[in-house]
């Protein structure tokens, strides 16, 4: 633009001349503005809170190599963020969630009343994750918790520990599957109840049905007790800022996230850590069940399975093309790049479900179908 400006100031030519270079020059200067200059396109990405750290690294490295677009980030607890986009009425390209098993009764089951359509018909599962208990740098536990005697210790009245709400977010109910579980590991039958009797003002319990699974009810009124030791948050990621100021002694969070703020953690064992695939059948021994009457797009039951996240771009997207290329992104080596140097654990290969249904770019950069 500034060549095109020096260039008429020379010209000695007539008015016309003139005239036509000066319509070139705000030719130019339109073209920059668009193309250059400004954002041309937006794509809003919608995410459970644990990707916060290596999304926004992806969101910033997706826009330095597609020039003249804006990457648009929000993240909530998993069941919030699809919630969102199926009752709340906001219109995201892509939405990603910490629980694939989420996707289908909050996004398959429900009409988007503007399109006529399920607000999804295919995931795409990408990366995993395990439970760990996080510790403070600042407590008193910070050397004495082991994987031997952590469930004992947090039953003390002088331990502040911390959970997020499972009703708006995965974490928080993969928690409670994981001390349900750990009743039979550590051969504690009273571990759950130890754990969890007194703190809130309406009780949580558990009943085995007649399947033998273990079916943890919710109630829909979550408040904890004064004084329960336990702090309730929407999101797992919002418990990290409380355990770095030592306000709270420990937490169950996802390893990635502990290993990105630099926290200390106890390993859990594989059979309670929803971690491990081959353990798949033992964690199916244990449910959570909502009283949720608030959410009307929620099927209110949620099964234990190995940690899976999975995405979607959701039929109202606004830019459904632009939400592949983002997705595309995420699943190649740049993508797949990003998550790993933040401890973010991916699949290999990345699996479809309804691979049909999905585009054709995430089509190809997923491989499978399932």
């Amino acid at each position: 633009m500034r060549r095109n400006e020096r260039s008429a100031l020379r010209s000695g030519s007539a008015a016309a001349a003139a005239l036509a270079v000066a319509a070139a020059v705000a030719l130019c200067l339109l073209v920059a503005l668009a193309g250059c200059g400004g954002k041309q396109r937006q794509v809003k990405l919608i995410y459970a809170g644990s990707l916060i750290v290596p999304f926004e690294r992806l969101a910033t490295e997706f826009e330095r190599t597609h020039p003249g677009v804006e990457v648009l980030t929000e993240s909530h607890g998993s069941i919030q963020v699809l919630r969102h986009v199926t009752e709340l009425g906001d219109r995201f390209d892509l939405a990603v969630s910490a629980d694939e098993q989420l996707i289908p009764p909050l996004m398959y089951d429900r009409v988007d009343p503007d399109t006529g359509k399920p607000y999804a018909s295919w995931y795409c599962t990408f990366a995993t994750n395990r439970m760990v208990l996080a510790i403070s740098p600042k407590s008193p536990l910070a050397g004495e918790l082991t994987a031997e005697n952590w469930y004992g210790r947090l039953t003390g009245s002088d331990v502040r520990f911390g959970l997020a709400d499972p009703r708006f977010d995965a974490a928080g109910y993969r928690a409670l599957m994981v001390l349900q579980l750990a009743e039979g590991e550590y051969d504690d039958p009273y571990l759950f109840e130890d754990m969890m009797m007194g703190r809130f003002t309406s009780p949580v319990t558990v009943t085995r049905d007649a399947r033998g699974v273990d079916v943890i009810e919710i109630p829909e009124i979550l408040e904890t007790q004064a004084g329960s030791g336990v702090v309730l948050r929407g999101a797992s990621i919002q418990l990290v800022a409380l355990l770095e100021s030592g306000d709270l002694d420990c937490a169950f969070e996802y390893e990635s996230v502990a290993r990105q703020h630099g926290l200390k953690y106890v390993r859990l064992p594989s059979a309670i850590d929803l971690g491990e695939a081959a353990r798949r059948a033992a964690y199916r021994r244990v449910e959570v069940k909502l009283d949720s009457r608030r959410f009307a797009s929620v099927k209110p039951v949620f099964r234990g399975d190995v940690i899976r996240y999975a995405f979607t771009i959701p039929a109202n997207a606004p830019d459904p093309g632009l939400a592949g290329d983002l997705a595309a992104f995420l699943l190649g080596a740049d993508g797949r790049r990003i998550l790993e140097a933040d401890f973010q654990p991916v699949l290999t290969p990345p699996t479809l479900d309804h691979a049909s249904a999905a585009p054709q770019e995430v089509r190809q950069a997923c491989g499978g179908s399932r």
